[in-house]
């Protein structure tokens, strides 16, 4: 590894399968899609080095024990469900037990890691509550709660964040209009004397929060409920200078 700081990201990729209809005839078609690749490319000339690990590679080699995991000062979940950290090919198809990864990820943060869960469509509770982090040792570690079902909060006309905690060292800089978003994972925050409240929805969309802090242990945790791109994210909020910004004041506070 490099000299830059190290963060994993693991999800953001998809498969979609589709068949064409042509009349009498119909054919198939298989395409691969990654999302996070705004992201990757703003961290681009940044202090950190993402090692980036689409869903698909994520069920069978994101880490099984804690040292691999220390590798990493930075651990960020979007949009993967908790079942493909959970149910390892060992599991899956050979029925054979390997370490509960919800559980290493906690102890990993504990012992002094940072983890950030991005919101989409396999975040959180997630769509039709497909994600399923309710209840898990991910939920424990995070500064928000997540609801017992589909959470996701669709706004297709726009909303800007409102900027609670400007002064916080994750907004430094960004005391400014926002570009708009067009959805979040609902979430509430924990009563909590840590956690802390940086951005949330405006009162006209539920007020519910859009970027929190905590710590967990010797660790930290953060939770951004937008996404890192589209949808949920416009190309005119990647392509805002504050996009990198955010990113790259996140991981450093978090990273320490």
């Amino acid at each position: 590894m490099s000299d830059k700081i190290q963060v994993l990201l693991a999800g953001e990729s998809w498969v979609t399968s589709a068949t064409h209809y042509k009349g009498w005839d119909q054919f198939g078609s298989v395409t691969f899609h990654l999302g996070a690749e705004p992201f990757v490319a703003a961290l681009r000339d940044s202090p950190f080095e993402v090692t980036y690990m689409p869903s698909h590679e994520a069920a069978e080699h994101f880490p099984l024990e804690l040292s691999e995991l220390q590798q990493y000062a930075v651990v960020m979940l979007s949009d993967i469900g908790a079942n493909t950290l959970l149910l390892h090919p060992d599991v899956w198809l050979h029925g054979k037990p390997v370490p509960n990864r919800l559980k290493l990820i906690r102890d990993y943060v504990l012992a002094g890691g940072g983890l950030i869960m991005v919101g989409g469509y396999y975040s959180y509770q997630g769509i039709n509550g497909g994600a399923r982090y309710r209840g898990t040792p991910i939920e424990e570690v995070l500064p928000v709660a997540i609801q017992p079902y589909d959470d996701r909060l669709e706004i297709p006309e726009g909303f800007t964040a409102e900027l609670v905690n400007p002064d916080h060292p994750i907004l430094a800089g960004m005391n400014e209009t926002w570009p708009l978003l067009l959805g979040a994972n609902e979430v509430q925050i924990k009563a909590d004397g840590q956690v802390e409240l940086l951005a949330r929805l405006p009162d006209s969309h539920g007020g519910h929060p859009l970027l929190v802090t905590g710590r967990y242990g010797q660790g930290k945790s953060l939770a951004w409920t937008s996404d890192m791109g589209p949808h949920w994210v416009p190309q005119t909020f990647v392509d805002w200078p504050g996009y990198a910004r955010l990113w790259i004041q996140a991981l450093t506070w978090l990273s320490g």
